[in-house]
């Protein structure tokens, strides 16, 4: 770990991802989630960590999102498809962590073209058009392989709005 990744981290606080997410970003990107959980019976839950707490950062990044996607509970939906789009800014770094339903039903390296869309945006400063954009590929995902039936609601069994860490 080299000194300026984990002044980075030191530094980063909940400031910075409203700098990149205003709220109106934010209650967009909730009612994103809301209109696509309205079509699959699937849960999308958003997470945007300014940095790392100082005891992770030796871990890999892709153990703290599968660490948070417990902690949220994504993993826990009756159906066991819940996904996770994290976005960890102090490292620019994004993981995508689906539940064993999902993963069923998901290509190979179909995650990592969702990833790359993600990471031009972000490069440009569209952190909202990034995480929009990962939304609407997870839920074209959800709504082929977890479609709700005519007049089937979806139980919301997850938070829309996006978490900040």
């Amino acid at each position: 770990m080299g000194l300026g990744r984990a002044l980075r981290h030191l530094f980063a606080d909940h400031h910075d991802v409203r700098r990149v997410l205003d709220d109106a970003a934010m209650a967009r990107l909730a009612e994103r989630v809301r209109a696509s959980e309205a079509r699959h019976s699937g849960e999308i839950r958003l997470c945007v960590e300014a940095g790392l707490p100082w005891g992770w950062l030796q871990r890999p990044v892709r153990e703290r999102a599968l660490e948070v996607f417990a902690e949220l509970g994504v993993w826990d939906t009756e159906a066991n498809n819940g996904v996770l789009i994290y976005l960890l800014l102090a490292d620019h770094a994004i993981e995508l962590v689906a539940d064993r339903g999902v993963m069923r039903h998901a290509p190979a390296g179909h995650w990592d073209g969702v990833v790359a869309t993600m990471r031009e945006a972000f490069r440009a400063g569209r952190f909202e058009d990034g995480l929009a954009q990962a939304v609407d590929a997870v839920d074209a995902l959800l709504v082929r392989h977890y479609p709700l039936a005519e007049g089937e609601a979806n139980p919301n069994e997850l938070p829309d709005a996006p978490h900040v860490r």
